[in-house]
């Protein structure tokens, strides 16, 4: 059996590790989040702009988005290796899956800091 390259750190304890504390960041963030949309009730867009331009908050929310890429590519790539079994057709959609969580991280950090 070869020596993947396709995984996120060529160890399954780091894989899982980061997979554990993604999944922690997500939870506090998503905890922050609907902690103050119920804090706030009669939420404006001038509210939530401001809310959004602290920094803490865009930092939150970056690490945020990097934990959801992280989290998914590990899910993904098991996902892919458990069960896609030909090379070329594994391949394939991990490359998929690479580039559309590329094009995800990217559009949102722009979106994060473009505010």
């Amino acid at each position: 059996m070869g020596v993947s390259i396709t995984n996120f750190s060529r160890s399954g304890l780091s894989d899982w590790l980061i997979q554990r504390f993604s999944a922690v960041v997500l939870a506090a963030y998503s905890v922050f989040i609907v902690g103050y949309l119920l804090a706030n009730p009669e939420l404006s867009f001038a509210q939530w702009q401001e809310f959004f331009a602290c920094t803490a908050v865009r930092i939150f929310s970056l690490l945020a988005l990097i934990s959801t890429v992280a989290h998914a590519w590990i899910g993904m790539w098991t996902i892919s290796t458990d069960y896609i079994k030909q090379a070329a057709i594994r391949f394939a959609f991990q490359v998929t899956c690479f580039l559309a969580m590329f094009v995800y991280l990217v559009w949102g950090i722009d979106i994060i800091w473009g505010v």
